[in-house]
Parts: structure tokens; C-alpha cells; sequence
């Protein structure tokens, strides 16, 4: 487990992160979400002991990440996939990680394999793609087969094949019962990947919630011969009902089965009973709209 409690880091005048306090738990993946500038790769750099925080603590099973014996086996971490010596080559480069922690050889041999770079593992890791780099940044993190793993916009420079890699892996992890915290832009790729949010705006904790409560239900559409029946129905049970032509009731405030369960008992019809959903990027982009740092001008073309 993660956890931050009351995590501050100022950088003179800057505010970069303020009181955060949320806990990173096992056996899911946590998303971690915040408009640029919001402070996720400096609190991700706190927990890992590169940033010392300006008050508050963050902590890994329990310790300080410069408290733990064999770092690489309690914690793998991907910030900045191009953080290697380009000298190197990917192969020299995790042997060295795995002599620095105790690691067998034979481990760096497996995540070559498991991450895909066997075939390029002599190559100089400076002719390496952006994708690939991404690739030997995972393989850093699982070499010391940790039980906490956090990832900071992995799927960078990833092709299609490679982002459904990622996402599968980070979800297997987790069920495997590890800690998975993983930020990203995409946000189509956190509804496919992430259990649980935790999203921040200007160093602030905004929201700590499970992704299935983050993204809630918006609106059910209805259509019926029987509109005017069931809006005054679904008003009375304390719906929200907005009108629309050829007998299209748009519903929020009550669930599909519930709208079709009270006009069961009241012998409407239905010809559909469509519940809608707010994407995670409409839910994402409204919570963090009065956060955002940096936000265009609009209407500017010149």
C-alpha cells in the first residue's frame, strides 16, 4: 500500500501540491488524473524519495522509500522512459539495476522476454524508439518483482498493440494482488484499465473514488406512446424529466431498471429504454474545469 498523508511540496512561492491524503490500496489499479501542472509527477517523485516533501509524509508498506533495504524489490518505478545511459545497451542496463539490488541475472533475462526486447537486447539503448524505451522503463520496474508499482504515462510512444499490452499487464498486476498506480492523459485508456481515481487540480485532492462512481450514470433515455403519463410518474418519484419530440423523455435522477420497474406497475409502454453515461473525459473535464493551469484562449486564430 501507498499512502500520503498531508503531502505539501512548495518550490519557493509555488504551491506544487497541498495537503494531499488519500491511500493507494492492493489488488486494483488506481489511476491518478490532474490537468498539467496539477502536481502528479512531483507527488509521484515524493513518494519515491526524488522530491523531499515540504510537510506531510508519504509512505511505502509502512516506511519511507530511502527506509527500504532493497528498494527494487519493494517498489518498481517508471518516470521518464529516457532517463537511461544511451551507451548501454538494454541488457547491460538491467544487469546493472540487478547487481545494485541483489537481483539474479536470470530475472533480467525474463523481463526482457516478458516486456518483448529479447531480440533488440544488445542494441545501444540510445537507438531505441520511444515506445521501446517505454518498453525497457517497464521492464526496470518489474525486474526486482515488487509488490508496489507505479507508472507515470506509460503508454507514451506505444503503438496500439503496445497500449492493449500495458493495459493488460497493469490489470494482471493488480490482480496478482499488487499496488498499481498509473497517471495518464488518456483517458479512454483509464476507463479501460483503471479500478479505482484519484485526481488532483492545482496540488489539491479533487476526487478518491472508485471509477464506476466517478463516472455516473448521466441520463436514461426513454421513448414512449405514454410520455406525458410517465414524465408526471417519474416527477412524483423524485425523477428529473426533459422533454423531447416524438415521445422521448431524457431521465436523470433514477436508474434504468427503476424507470422500467414504475412504468411496468403503471401499464405504460416502452418502445426503448436506453441508459446513458458520462464518459470519464466529460466527467473528468467538468470536476477539473476550475483547475485546469495552463488553458487556451478561445477564439484566437492568430
Amino acid at each position: 500500500m501507498i499512502e500520503l498523508r498531508g503531502l505539501t511540496k512548495r518550490y519557493g512561492d509555488v504551491l506544487a501540491v497541498s495537503d494531499l491524503t488519500f491511500d493507494v490500496r492492493p489488488g486494483i489499479v488506481t489511476g491518478f488524473l490532474g490537468p498539467n501542472g496539477s502536481g502528479k509527477s512531483t507527488t509521484m517523485r515524493m513518494i519515491l524519495g526524488l522530491d523531499a516533501p515540504s510537510a506531510g509524509t508519504a509512505a511505502v508498506r509502512g516506511r519511507r522509500y530511502a527506509d527500504l533495504p532493497c528498494p527494487m524489490r519493494e517498489v518498481g518505478a517508471l518516470l521518464d522512459a529516457r532517463a537511461v545511459y544511451g551507451m548501454r545497451s538494454a541488457r547491460t542496463h538491467l544487469r546493472c539495476l540487478a547487481q545494485s539490488n541483489g537481483i539474479p541475472p536470470a530475472r533480467v533475462e525474463e523481463v526482457l522476454d516478458l516486456v518483448g526486447l529479447t531480440g533488440v537486447a544488445r542494441r545501444r539503448v540510445a537507438t531505441f524508439s520511444l515506445g521501446m524505451s517505454q518498453r525497457l522503463g517497464v521492464a526496470a520496474a518489474l525486474l526486482g518483482d515488487p509488490g508496489i508499482l507505479i507508472f507515470d504515462e506509460p503508454v507514451n510512444g506505444l503503438d496500439p498493440e503496445g497500449i492493449r499490452w500495458i493495459r493488460t499487464l497493469m490489470r494482471d498486476l493488480a490482480a496478482e494482488g499488487r499496488t498499481v498506480l498509473v497517471s495518464s492523459h488518456l483517458m479512454s485508456e483509464m476507463a479501460l484499465t483503471a479500478h479505482h481515481l484519484v485526481v488532483i487540480g492545482r496540488g489539491r485532492l479533487v476526487a478518491d473514488t472508485p471509477l464506476d462512481d466517478f463516472a455516473a450514470t448521466a441520463t436514461v433515455l426513454v421513448r414512449t406512446p405514454d410520455a406525458a403519463a410517465l414524465a408526471a410518474l417519474l416527477t412524483a418519484h423524485g425523477a428529473d424529466v426533459d422533454p423531447g419530440p416524438g415521445g422521448v423523455l431524457l431521465v436523470t435522477g433514477m436508474d434504468a431498471p427503476g424507470i422500467g420497474e414504475l412504468a411496468a406497475a403503471d401499464g405504460l409502454v416502452l418502445y426503448e429504454l436506453t441508459p446513458g453515461r458520462a464518459s470519464l473525459e466529460e466527467a473528468f473535464m467538468e470536476l477539473t474545469r476550475d483547475t485546469v493551469e495552463y488553458a487556451p484562449r478561445e477564439g484566437v486564430t492568430r
